[in-house]
């Protein structure tokens, strides 16, 4: 298993980083980027960045250095930041869920209600939610005094794994991360769900299938991204509330979680829209080359 953690973090670490640092440099150098779409990309790939950080040096100290400790504290604020930054991720994509829904259904309005200040306001309330929310966890978890052991079969501190340690009543902790789950993640998937019904709707009523292929082309991306982003936290979730997984296809599968997202979004988002090709070529000799280098990258995976 440390085999495999470490050529998986050494895989798909750097592809992440270096997707999304590509990403911040070119999205603010474009004027023709700056729209609400990649405003969200931007800010959801400074989210995958510090997601990346906070989990990748102990995971590296883990795999190779087998050094398995971690203060109490640290714990907690790893938790934190992880945490937060998922939420965060789910609270941008339920933002590029509502653009969506705008550029296809209300395109003549789209502009308008999208303003700079308006989302300005929409990313400072998804941090307000994912701190204040997340932030709930770990002062819960400080209430607790005695632990029957201090060993968690995870490469980073996820939240049940912890709980679960305590000798003492942990049902406020279970409770309270139920609530921030459905909360953030139930709460948002059901409107982006909801979203996308309203689109389907418009699209199947065009008359043109060059129109309908168009738009949905535009969500594409965004519907790949929700997919596997959902499908992998729920599946986090659940398991470790309600079923019985075995600790290495969790610890697994909670790996993937984390990290294949933000190397996944670069791609999908930087390699398939046009605009983006196009950015490239502006600020590149040649058209393809950051594109052709993150995807050579995720190949080698």
């Amino acid at each position: 298993m440390c085999s495999f953690g470490l050529a998986f973090l050494f895989s798909v670490c750097p592809v992440a980083v270096l997707g999304n640092i590509i990403l911040l440099i070119i999205i603010p150098t474009e004027c023709n980027l700056h729209q609400p779409m990649y405003i969200f990309l931007a800010v959801l790939a400074v989210s995958d960045i510090r997601l990346c950080a906070a989990i990748a040096p102990k995971m590296l100290a883990i795999f190779w250095f087998k050094s398995c400790s971690m203060a109490f504290d640290a714990c907690l604020a790893q938790l934190f930041f992880v945490y937060a930054m998922q939420c965060m991720e789910s609270g941008i994509l339920l933002a590029m869920a509502f653009d969506c829904y705008l550029a296809i259904c209300d395109l003549l309005r789209h502009t308008s209600i999208l303003t700079p200040s308006v989302l300005v306001h929409m990313i400072v309330a998804v941090a307000i939610r994912a701190t204040v929310l997340v932030g709930l966890l770990p002062i819960l978890i400080k209430r607790l005094h005695i632990f029957h052991s201090i060993l968690i079969a995870h490469s980073y501190c996820e939240h049940m794994a912890v709980v679960k340690l305590a000798t003492e009543d942990i049902q406020v902790n279970k409770a309270c991360g139920l609530f921030v789950g459905f909360t953030i993640l139930g709460f948002d998937m059901i409107f982006i769900l909801v979203s996308y019904v309203l689109i389907f709707q418009v699209v199947f009523h065009l008359h043109q299938k060059e129109a309908q292929f168009k738009a949905f082309n535009t969500c594409t991306a965004h519907i790949f991204v929700f997919l596997e982003f959902y499908i992998l936290a729920f599946f986090s979730f659940f398991s470790h509330h309600f079923g019985h997984v075995a600790p290495s296809t969790h610890f697994l599968l909670s790996t993937i979680y984390l990290l294949v997202p933000p190397a996944l979004n670069p791609i999908v988002y930087g390699v398939k829209k046009q605009d983006n090709l196009k950015a490239c070529g502006t600020n590149f000799s040649s058209e393809l080359w950051i594109p052709r280098v993150i995807y050579q990258m995720f190949m080698t995976m």
